[in-house]
């Protein structure tokens, strides 16, 4: 299923990251293991965050998956499903084919 994940990062934990390049470790990490189709980064709320879109198998993997963010960073995440536009015109087509 594709999913976005979106994760704030907590301020002093990620400058301390920063400093020691675990930030950038944790963040290599994290796209190796999903390959995702889409990573942006930016500020968001004040925070830095990110966004990544990417296939997830199973949902018994968001704990391994998230643990860095979590642990050594104290991330807010937050992960949703989301589909593309075509995939939607075709399933709202379906949809309008039932009424």
């Amino acid at each position: 299923m594709r999913v976005m994940l979106r994760a704030h990062l907590d301020t002093a934990a990620s400058n301390e990251g920063v400093q020691t390049g675990a930030l950038v470790q944790a963040m290599r990490k994290f796209i190796e293991r999903v390959r995702p189709e889409a990573a942006y980064f930016g500020l968001h709320e004040g925070v830095r965050s990110c966004w990544i879109v990417f296939d997830l198998q199973e949902s018994a993997e968001l704990p391994l998956l998230t643990w860095d963010l979590f642990s050594r960073f104290h991330a807010e995440i937050e992960v949703t499903p989301v589909t593309k536009a075509e995939e939607l015109a075709e399933t709202l087509t379906a949809i309008r084919s039932l009424a």
